[in-house]
């Protein structure tokens, strides 16, 4: 069969290309036409465009690109159109995948989306669209089956978390990352050079109270060294890596993680964490007004309870940022604690197996049913 795939970010492309090696386990046939990148060429996809082209982040960047935008939806739909796949599958990126699902749709192109947009979080209007024009919805989070089902009256199908697969078939600790033989704390400050700012210099005026362990920064793709180098001059038991998330998280006995999967990507690592959010006053009042959400950490969103302590703007202060810190070093009952929430996360999102595997059969199941 033909698969036509579209993924507009780095863990689109990481996801998808563990879709589709499992999809060729069951169609020995098929073949891959992809926006996606380095991860979905790898596994035999003919790539499109690369998701570099495509990953435009916060409300001013896309208003600077949208004709760059609306010319990418244009040569997408003609695109497909010239290779009429068998089905479309969607991963995330909700901003350019539901406008392509909408006009798919009418031209009676089966869709297939993976990995939900977090419309429980905002834009929840956007799913009377989504339940219009996908065919099939597969969820990585095991309250979205709840949500959409008691909210929308749609069943979607939870296939797992792909997460829990790519770390485990990973040797994280293969290559020491470490400069001491100290035990290392991993700094996650975000991706974005306003996010780090913001939450950067408070990490490491931390560190400062903890000169027994070294501080690894895990820096951001596409912001230079320079901007580092800058930051950690004043502040010797702290250096960064590039590329090795996952390595440092590995061999990390805490983390300071900004909010997002991170927080997700730590907890299956098992690595005892504080989440960080600290933004603009004015994004934060926005924001603070749109998203409808309890809790800002997916570990907690999941687990339905404050499993790891979250600061949010005016609560991540040195201060409190420091004692918390402490906590999940030196006492060892909050340390259990936590090991023992992450076990019950775990077996939550791994409950249904493979997420991959799952994901491909219920598509060959879907295709075979049409």
């Amino acid at each position: 069969m033909k698969y036509y795939i579209i993924a507009g970010e780095a863990s689109g492309d990481l996801h998808g290309s563990n879709l589709m090696m499992a999809i060729k386990k069951l169609d020995a046939n098929a073949s891959f036409r992809c926006w996606g990148g380095d991860s979905m060429q790898a596994v035999g996809g003919e790539l499109v465009k690369h998701y570099r082209e495509l990953a435009f982040m916060g409300f001013a960047e896309v208003l600077m690109n949208l004709r760059t935008i609306f010319r990418n939806l244009h040569f997408c739909k003609a695109d497909i159109l010239n290779h009429i796949p068998d089905v479309l599958i969607l991963i995330d990126y909700p901003g350019f995948n539901l406008r392509i699902a909408e006009w798919a749709k009418k031209r009676n192109i089966k869709i297939v989306y993976y990995i939900s947009p977090q419309v429980w979080a905002w834009k929840s209007g956007r799913v009377k669209l989504m339940k219009q024009c996908i065919d099939k919805m597969l969820v990585i989070l095991p309250f979205e089956k709840e949500y959409f089902k008691n909210n929308w009256n749609w069943d979607v199908e939870y296939v797992g978390h792909p997460l829990i697969e790519e770390l485990e078939k990973r040797n994280l600790s293969a290559e020491k990352i470490a400069l001491s033989d100290m035990p290392v704390v991993a700094l996650l400050p975000g991706s974005r050079k306003q996010e780090i700012l913001k939450k950067l210099p408070i990490m490491l005026e931390v560190s400062q109270s903890f000169l027994n362990y070294q501080f690894i920064v895990a820096k951001a793709p596409g912001v230079d060294e320079s901007f580092y180098d800058e930051m950690l001059k004043p502040y010797p038991n702290v250096s960064y890596v590039a590329n090795r998330t996952y390595e440092l998280l590995g061999q990390s006995v805490a983390a300071l993680v900004t909010s997002g999967t991170a927080t997700l990507e730590t907890a299956l690592l098992n690595v005892p964490q504080v989440v960080c959010y600290k933004g603009s006053a004015i994004s934060y009042q926005i924001g603070k007004r749109l998203v409808k959400v309890k809790f800002i950490s997916l570990v907690n969103l999941i687990m339905d309870r404050p499993v790891v302590t979250e600061l949010i703007q005016n609560d991540l202060t040195v201060e409190n940022l420091k004692r918390e810190l402490d906590l999940i070093l030196h006492h060892p009952e909050k340390r259990n604690q936590v090991f023992a929430d992450y076990a019950n996360l775990k077996a939550k999102l791994s409950s249904n197996g493979n997420a991959s595997a799952r994901a491909a059969s219920s598509i060959m199941k879907f295709l075979d049913q049409q």
